[in-house]
């Protein structure tokens, strides 16, 4: 009875509630923090090899290292100033303001009417920007896999579809789509990182000790005749 006795009251005292509370603020911040960061930089998703495989370069991880420090950037620099604008506006809590419109209100408390205006179009400029490149990633991937007209054009057709459908839902809808699909994607590319962190430890050996020798780093895959058996010669 005493051990019963000692759930029940440990379980309902100040205690217990604020370590509940704090820690489900912790993880709702946590999550929407994730969530909102992959959009932003897209870290994990495979989404950025497309347009870092096509960069001219001596050596795989040099391409590498730009990648991460564009993570960097956009994450902890770009995202932070958002943030700054939009609590330096110290806008009331009543206003009930969220996503674009928050930091709308925001800039425009800090440089006047124009402020939102201009963030209007600065956000269609990202959004419109964003729909091409992806679709550039995705057709090409598509072509990869089977180079159909049909499949091609089929394609095509649902992207409008969906750009139709993302521009007249409800953004919650939207949002819950995207965090889905973008899950999905993170999924499957940490299995293939996973499956590929030998090589780039190779790739990360050889170009660190190059580096240690004085020498600006060049990757030659004659170098390592096991990875060229792995890999078509035209790819490097």
């Amino acid at each position: 009875p005493e051990m019963f006795a000692l759930i029940f009251r440990d379980a309902f005292t100040f205690k217990a509630a604020g370590g509940g509370l704090l820690g489900g603020l912790v993880s709702q911040s946590m999550m929407l923090g994730i969530k909102r960061g992959l959009y932003s930089n897209e870290a994990g998703q495979g989404s950025a090899p497309n347009a870092a495989a096509a960069a001219d370069v001596k050596h795989p991880v040099s391409q590498g290292m730009i990648q991460m420090l564009g993570v960097f950037v956009d994450t902890i620099i770009v995202c932070s100033c958002t943030a700054f604008i939009v609590l330096l506006a110290q806008l009331p809590a009543k206003e009930g303001l969220d996503g674009i419109q928050l930091t709308q209100a925001a800039l425009e408390s800090h440089v006047g009417a124009w402020g939102q205006h201009f963030l209007a179009v600065v956000l269609f400029m990202f959004a419109f920007s964003s729909i091409i490149g992806n679709y550039a990633y995705a057709e090409s991937n598509i072509q990869f896999l089977n180079n159909n007209k049909t499949v091609l054009n089929l394609f095509r057709l649902a992207v409008l579809g969906f750009v139709y459908f993302g521009s007249v839902s409800h953004a919650q809808i939207v949002w819950d789509m995207g965090d889905l699909t973008m899950g999905v994607m993170a999924l499957i590319n940490l299995v293939a990182i996973t499956l590929l962190v030998k090589w780039v430890r190779l790739l990360l050996k050889d170009y660190t000790v190059k580096v240690k020798l004085g020498k600006e780093p060049e990757f030659k895959l004659s170098e390592h005749p096991v990875l060229k058996r792995k890999i078509k010669t035209d790819i490097w």
